[in-house]
């Protein structure tokens, strides 16, 4: 829990920043902030929705770095920052526009009219906040918010990344999790009667500037829209996500027999396996489909040179793998980077990548032809696609089976369709290859592996979890020996 003693907190902010000339070198808290500046600018600008013609509240403004980006596109914006000195710097740095109205005021006494903006944008301002401070603002922001707007807010996350430092940093360097956590918790009347409005996540990302010239994967990104709900819906909501995301503990445990870095049937085994398929050079850009904690970007940015996206929906998978991020050496930490994000809602732009790479994930996804289609269109002519994902048997099927899949969600198709599929959206020379066989005897590896690290792992986590994650493994073999489920591997590629 971080300090909540809101007016010691403020009184340390305002000490803090009164040491620092209005800089851009004191805004980013670094002696490279002009190059950094024209690195990251028009990144952290490409995550902002459309706001055309829109009513933008930008919040920290500082000295203005953004606000000319943002007031020369929009229709109105207003500046707010609590330092009087970088507040008239801002003032002067963009006085040719007559769409800003520039205010010094303290976020946390801030008051502006109810639905009144369509996109508030925030660079480096919930870290100046404690997390009684941050609910109270974020249910202020779901107030001037109009509804379905968005909320664009990027922080500096686990550490320090700025090489600038006078006295003691009151900062509060937050985990991804814990803004996931906060910004999503608070409601705020809707306006409507018996509705609440909430802020949903839309993507999370790290700054590819950063991770290029600081190998530093720690400054996010985050998106969200305002979303209105009924009691009973956010009640929904806020369970999916205390229950149905990977728990962080769940995913840890999963590690442990998958191998470090990895949550995929068989780990480095696989992962060196199939990206020999690949053809693999150095340069070449990968998009990792259903990325997990990082194992399989980490292997082919260090072994083949490759430059890296991996996306996942879980927020707990990818706060693992920026924090294992970390700890790779520098020429595997600059080639990689993770988002956020649901990948069938998300867009990159045609031509993106070199390789679609994805493993055991797509069994989630229900339209697997439009999902396929995107890979398609992301890709480069000559790309080529690669993907592991369970299974069904061709025979008729058991009800433990048919049990099983509902319950978990799943949709399972034949090997066979599943090559079909591909083939339909427009890829070529289209293998799809039934790997059951294979699968099992990972399996059963695994298992004899798990066996001998029994008393580590009870001691880490518990003798219920052990017994669950075997039991689990052994049902899979079964299903997989009775000709119920089956695994599959498809390597597609797109025409010259």
């Amino acid at each position: 829990m971080h300090v909540e003693k809101t007016e010691e907190v403020r009184n340390a902010m305002r000490k803090y920043w009164q040491q620092y000339e209005p800089t851009i070198e004191s805004m980013m808290l670094s002696d490279e902030a002009k190059n950094l500046d024209q690195m990251e600018k028009w990144e952290i600008l490409s995550y902002v929705p459309d706001i055309r013609e829109k009513s933008v509240l930008e919040l920290g403004a500082g000295i203005g770095r953004f606000t000319e980006q943002l007031a020369a596109v929009a229709a109105q914006v207003t500046a707010v920052d609590f330092m009087e000195s970088y507040t008239q710097q801002n003032r002067e740095r963009n006085s040719k526009f007559d769409n800003i109205d520039f205010l010094r005021a303290d976020v946390t006494e801030l008051e502006l009219p109810s639905f009144k903006y369509d996109v508030i944008f925030s660079n480096w301002l919930l870290m100046y906040l404690d997390d009684n401070e941050v609910r109270l603002l974020v249910r202020k922001m779901l107030t001037w918010l109009k509804d379905d707007g968005y909320l664009f807010i990027r922080e500096s996350c686990f550490h320090p990344s700025g090489n600038i430092k006078i006295g003691e940093n009151p900062t509060f360097y937050r985990t991804p999790t814990e803004y996931f956590r906060i910004l999503q918790s608070e409601t705020s009347p809707s306006g409507i009667s018996n509705l609440r409005s909430v802020f949903v996540l839309k993507r999370a990302t790290s700054v590819k500037a950063y991770i290029k010239a600081k190998a530093n994967p720690n400054q996010l990104c985050f998106l969200l829209k305002k979303m209105t709900h009924s009691e009973e819906q956010y009640e929904s909501f806020q369970a999916f996500l205390d229950e149905n995301q990977y728990s962080r503990s769940g995913i840890l445990r999963y590690e442990r027999i998958f191998g470090p870095t990895f949550v995929s049937t068989g780990g480095l085994e696989t992962t060196m396996e199939f990206c020999k398929l690949l053809n693999l050079k150095p340069g070449m850009k990968v998009l990792d489909v259903g990325c997990g904690i990082g194992g399989s970007a980490f292997h082919m940015a260090g072994t083949y040179g490759v430059e890296v996206h991996g996306v996942d929906l879980s927020t707990n998978m990818i706060t693992l793998a920026l924090e294992n991020q970390a700890k790779q050496p520098l020429e595997v930490k600059t080639k990689v980077s993770f988002e956020i994000c649901d990948i069938t809602k998300h867009s990159f732009p045609e031509g993106s990548f070199d390789v679609v790479y994805s493993r055991d994930t797509i069994l989630h996804i229900g339209d697997k032809e439009t999902l396929f289609s995107h890979f398609y269109k992301w890709l480069k002519p000559g790309g080529r696609v690669l993907i592991s994902d369970y299974c069904r048997g061709e025979q008729e099927h058991s009800e433990d089976f048919t049990r099983y899949v509902s319950q978990r969600g799943y949709h399972l198709l034949t090997v066979q369709q599943y090559g079909e599929v591909l083939s339909t959206v427009g890829f070529k020379e289209v293998e799809a290859i039934d790997k059951t066989s294979f699968f099992i005897d990972i399996l059963k590896k695994e298992v004899k592996n798990f066996h001998a690290k029994k008393d580590e792992f009870v001691k880490e986590f518990s003798e219920r979890d052990y017994d669950y994650i075997l039991e689990g493994w052994e049902a899979k073999v079964k299903r997989c020996s009775a000709g119920d489920q089956a695994w599959g591997l498809f390597i597609a590629n797109k025409p010259q």
